[in-house]
């Protein structure tokens, strides 16, 4: 007979009953009712304050548009894939200071996470845009953005991995060590390589909340999709639309890299079953 796989999900609550579902389908269609009225209502005062005039969508027939919006995607996910990899790399090296049996570096490892969750991330691109040039450190503008998110998303990274490698059965480890392989390579040949599996959809999670922090890119300057709206806004006077069709671009990013993770997560749940 083969193990059953449950999500914490499913282990924590029971299938709904018939009257549960009914309950259920009608809060769903009161609720379904009231955003379809609350949108109705939104559009309607579009309308009758001439927000959805033609002049305001018309530049967006245009080729210089989508080719100028473009263009501050691809900074956009530039800065997001920069600052992910610096993330991971500052992550894991405070995750290995936290598991260290080094009392020292695993106390100071652990302030480190909990400083880098706690601060918002504007107060780390604050530091870098206003203090380090004052103390005689001038970066260039993408690190500017790219390092603060960086160092605001690597406690949440961090601690993810951290719950990878917990997730490792022990047994393993002792069973290696009882071989005769050190500590360091029972680390990187076996725990974190399964570790880092079972984190897969947590991190793709978590590069969605990366991918929203560059938005502050405009406290910077730096040339990304925000900014880039934001100089249409001047030019054209079209703030719905332009904010409009921004935030479509991004909710079709984040929904991909959400699919993702729901895949990877559902690919592995499959394997292990």
């Amino acid at each position: 007979m083969s193990a059953q796989h449950f999500t914490i999900q499913e282990a924590l609550y029971e299938a709904p009953g018939p009257k549960t579902k009914r309950r259920i389908m009608g809060a769903t269609a009161i609720s379904l009712a009231a955003l379809a009225a609350l949108v109705f209502t939104i559009i309607r005062r579009f309308y009758i304050t001439g927000q959805l005039d033609a002049r305001y969508w018309s530049i967006f027939t245009r080729g210089t548009t989508w080719s100028f919006l473009g263009e501050g995607l691809v900074g956009t996910l530039e800065v997001a894939l920069g600052s992910s990899i610096v993330a991971f790399a500052i992550a894991m090296l405070m995750m290995l200071g936290r598991i260290s049996s080094i009392k020292p570096l695993s106390w100071l490892s652990t302030a480190l996470i909990e400083l880098s969750r706690g601060i918002p991330t504007l107060l780390f691109i604050y530091f870098f845009f206003l203090v380090s040039p004052q103390m005689g450190i001038k970066l260039p503008t993408y690190w500017k953005i790219a390092l603060p998110v960086a160092i605001s998303a690597s406690g949440v990274v961090a601690e993810v991995l951290r719950s990878g490698v917990n997730a490792v059965p022990k047994g393993q480890t002792e069973a290696a060590l009882s071989i005769g392989m050190t500590n360091s390579k029972v680390f990187s040949k076996i725990v974190f390589p399964q570790a880092f599996r079972y984190v897969i959809p947590s991190l793709i999670s978590e590069l969605v909340i990366v991918l929203k922090d560059t938005t502050f890119a405009y406290v910077v300057s730096y040339a990304d999709l925000m900014q880039n709206a934001r100089v249409l806004i001047s030019n054209y006077d079209a703030l719905l639309s332009v904010y409009l069709v921004v935030a479509v671009i991004y909710i079709l990013i984040n929904y991909v890299l959400n699919k993702i993770s729901v895949y990877l997560a559902g690919h592995r749940k499959t394997q292990a079953a």
